[in-house]
């Protein structure tokens, strides 16, 4: 962290304070991972074998948080654009806390699915998160891609942590104690780091993107000349470009097609006689697999196109599907679930990388809280058309070939899909 010297050119090396951004939210997506996303799977056998529920009901709470993000998301936007994630992080960490706590007492399927609204109201959790990842976009120009990277290692992290503990809870104290543990955690982890650290963009202390400060007009530095030499869009100005519908057509439909996949295959590798303690072990290599991915990519990305690295991904999503679909054994399913992972961290990477990359910081927050309800929209009907399929055909297998061909077109389209550029 101690990489930029202050303005005066003593020498002093001073640190620079987006690199503690970067700390908090990768602390935040490490502990988010216990907080209904990736570990949500583990719950699904043993909830839906108690209350009766079908797996329809799960993909429903998971597009009932997609679909309340998609509503509060421009507003979301534009509250973080204006002001920041400070209050809006532990507000989010609260609420989403006391939703798993509401969990711990479900009695029917429309319980599990309001308590996903009140989630996705607060967008912290789950996909589409602009609480967690748009200030970081704030702080970095020239870095960017490295910065994503590096709050990208807090999902393995995480995932090695949370997603083994989370099936450790459900063996030991049942999956509504673990629920309970679970949002405490969560609770008392997120709510004073972003309280304490966050702040909306370095200007706001005096600094400039990656690092320095600024001395006014004729600041020469490297950080000023990233600052300028970005060109930032409009919310107005980026909806009339055929590339903001494009990079949302192509996120819509890998959305849709992850949602057949992530959510069910630890269920279906349930009915299939695996041991749940070796699918937790292998959803948690899943999430090391895209924390490692991600992190590879946002080292990559000076080297290479964004476009490309997330057309890699996309494919790496089709293969794994078609691998899931086939794992009748442990070791099949440990390497679909690793190609998934890998992924799932191109996507990651693509998703909060490149809205920025191609329209700027300066808006960005609204842009993507534009982009968003529309992705998330159409990509929350992948899970619950999963779940009726398993329910009419006994399989997921007719949905997940859906899904494959859909991350192949959307790899096929985001290769296609240029920069904008203005005038």
């Amino acid at each position: 962290m101690m990489h930029w010297l202050n303005s005066s050119g003593e020498g002093r090396p001073k640190y620079f304070y987006g690199w503690v951004i970067v700390v908090v939210m990768a602390i935040t997506g490490a502990v988010s991972m216990g907080m209904g996303s990736l570990n949500f799977g583990l719950f699904i056998k043993p909830m839906g074998d108690e209350l009766g529920i079908g797996r329809a009901a799960f993909g429903w709470a998971q597009t009932a948080r997609m679909g309340a993000s998609s509503a509060t998301s421009p507003l979301i936007g534009w509250l973080i654009d204006r002001y920041g994630s400070r209050v809006m992080l532990p507000v989010a960490a609260l609420a989403t806390g006391a939703a798993l706590i509401g969990l711990a007492y479900v009695t029917s399927a429309w319980h599990l699915v309001v308590l996903f609204i009140v989630m996705g109201l607060v967008g912290m959790s789950g996909p589409g998160a602009l609480v967690t990842t748009v200030p970081v976009l704030k702080w970095f120009v020239r870095n960017r891609g490295k910065a994503v990277a590096f709050v990208g290692l807090g999902i393995p992290v995480g995932a090695l942590l949370f997603i083994p503990l989370t099936q450790v809870l459900i063996n030991g104290i049942g999956w509504r104690g673990s629920w309970i543990v679970l949002a405490i955690i969560g609770i008392c982890v997120i709510v004073p780091l972003g309280a304490i650290f966050i702040r909306r963009q370095p200007e706001d202390l005096g600094m400039l993107p990656d690092g320095g400060e600024s001395e006014g007009p004729n600041d020469d530095s490297s950080s000023a000349r990233s600052a300028v030499e970005e060109v930032s869009w409009t919310v107005r100005e980026a909806v009339r470009t055929t590339t903001l519908w494009r990079l949302v057509i192509v996120f819509s439909m890998v959305q849709m097609a992850t949602g057949t996949v992530a959510l069910h295959r630890i269920a279906a590798f349930m009915d299939r006689g695996m041991d749940p303690t070796l699918i937790s072990f292998a959803t948690a290599f899943d999430a090391v697999a895209a924390g490692a991915s991600t992190f590879m990519f946002g080292m990559l990305v000076r080297w290479v196109p964004s476009r490309f690295l997330g057309a890699v991904g996309f494919s790496m999503l089709a293969g794994a599907s078609v691998l899931t679909i086939y794992a009748t054994n442990l070791p099949i399913m440990f390497i679909s679930m690793a190609i998934f992972g890998i992924g799932i961290g191109g996507m990651m990477f693509l998703n909060n990388f490149i809205w920025a990359d191609y329209f700027g910081r300066g808006s960005v927050g609204g842009i993507r809280g534009l982009a968003n309800p529309i992705n998330l929209v159409i990509g929350g009907i992948g899970a619950p058309a999963a779940g009726y399929v398993h329910e009419w055909y006994g399989s997921y297998d007719p949905a997940w070939w859906v899904g494959v061909g859909l991350m192949g077109g959307a790899a096929l389209l985001i290769v296609l899909t240029r920069a904008p550029r203005k005038g």
